[in-house]
């Protein structure tokens, strides 16, 4: 009984230790300083292909030479540099049944320069009616790879709105397909006997950059753990109250300020066994491509784990000190977690918004495709986040001592991982 109570002292003790390393380590004056500048006015939202990401990378990159960190292998710096395709629409017409469509009552989500469809046999005429759930109907639209017209019932008018101005900025890919086109038109018909759609894009190579660093692993060099988050955001929006900046404070400036404070405080202890990346993503609003380039350059295999931070500027709905997991099913990933922080009072839940789809909607699912126990950890309530993809989304509304606490509970929860003691077991290869 003595030995026993004397190891469990001796436990307590190593786990104090580590709390106090990582309260020391990891300062909420450092979080708001680094969210603070991400955030600020003057990066003008961080949209994808605009100055004002360059320069968020930029300061990215400063943080990550201040650390210590070091370049991915094969890179000069830390930026990983590759090119997509993207299309803007010039011009956009369409007419049903010998009739017209008002040019704001049609737009295509095409990666192809031109589309000329004059009763086509190839396109398959879909209606989107009143009774459907237009979130589960779009994706099945996107990920179908056909040509579609797509009729729009006037219900979803705001959302139709929406999607046509996001559509008007163009659409971004690193294959294009010919193959595949989406063409919406709103309004109620119901019986298409004739179509014709024409559409004329312009079409450029335009440049983007993951920023990586890593550290690498003292024991095991060929195991990689990696903490990412995303750096871009919407931009410039429409003015509400005289206000256009979508400054993305929570989403994601909060998780790439946990990815850089996470760096920090692991280079300050120096002891990781596994290689420690990283990665800042570009392009997850437009369609996560940065983690998707970045899933072509690592060998699945050797990755045992991602953290993938979105999102954790204010408490969830389990209330503070807590967090949830999304994909918490698919692998051991959160029992690890979660058996790391006995002891504390913080807590991993599943994710509670199962009908949200999130384990799709962010950078986890690029490597989780392909096996890797890729998780995304947040505390966002989406399901009454009012400021989400707003101009509302500002530092001020963040609480600075949620991010901080559950930076520190990532790192002392991923300990195991990072030491090389634990190793989650594999997700299923994802066909979607």
């Amino acid at each position: 009984m003595k030995k026993v109570l004397a190891g469990i002292f001796l436990l307590a003790a190593s786990f104090n230790g580590f709390a106090q390393d990582v309260n020391k380590l990891i300062s909420q004056t450092d979080v708001a300083r680094v969210i603070g500048t991400l955030a600020a006015d003057d990066m003008r939202g961080r949209a994808t292909f605009t100055p004002d990401i360059e320069r968020a990378a930029q300061f990215i990159e400063s943080e990550y030479k201040q650390i210590g960190l070091q370049p991915l292998p094969g890179d000069d710096g830390f930026r990983q540099n590759f090119a997509m395709t993207r299309v803007t629409p010039v011009k956009t017409s369409a007419s049903i049944n010998g009739t017209t469509i008002a040019t704001d009552s049609v737009f295509a989500s095409t990666t192809s320069a031109a589309l000329n469809w004059n009763n086509n046999p190839d396109v398959e005429i879909v209606k989107l009616t009143a009774d459907k759930d237009f979130r589960t109907e779009y994706r099945k639209y996107l990920s179908s790879g056909k040509k579609k017209l797509i009729l729009v019932d006037p219900k979803f008018a705001s959302i139709f709105a929406m999607l046509r101005a996001r559509g008007l900025k163009g659409s971004v890919s690193n294959k294009p397909d010919d193959n595949q086109a989406l063409v919406f038109v709103l309004g109620k018909y119901d019986d298409v006997k004739t179509f014709d759609v024409s559409y004329i894009g312009k079409s450029e190579k335009s440049p983007l950059f993951n920023i990586a660093g890593i550290i690498p692993g003292k024991t095991k060099p060929n195991e990689y753990v990696i903490f990412s988050g995303h750096y871009d955001h919407l931009g410039i929006l429409k003015p509400v109250k005289g206000d256009s900046i979508a400054n993305g404070a929570d989403d994601d400036a909060s998780g790439t300020t946990a990815v850089i404070e996470l760096a920090r405080y692991f280079k300050k202890l120096d002891n990781n066994a596994r290689t420690l990346v990283f990665v800042a993503f570009t392009a997850e609003e437009i369609g996560e491509f940065g983690s998707q380039h970045f899933a072509t350059t690592v060998e699945p295999d050797k990755v045992v784990a991602m953290f993938n931070i979105e999102m954790i500027g204010k408490a969830s709905k389990f209330g503070e000190n807590s967090a949830f997991i999304t994909g918490f099913e698919r692998s051991d990933f959160g029992p690890i977690l979660q058996k790391n922080l006995t002891g504390t009072v913080f807590k991993f839940y599943p994710d509670p918004y199962p009908d949200q789809d999130l384990f799709y909607r962010s950078d986890n699912a690029s490597l989780a495709r392909v096996g890797v126990p890729a998780h995304t950890i947040s505390t966002d309530q989406i399901d009454i986040d009012k400021l989400y993809h707003t101009v509302g989304d500002e530092i001020s509304t963040l609480d600075m001592a949620n991010i901080t606490e559950t930076i520190r509970a990532i790192a002392l929860s991923s300990r195991t991982i990072v030491s090389g003691q634990d190793t989650p077991t594999r997700v299923a290869k994802l066909e979607r």
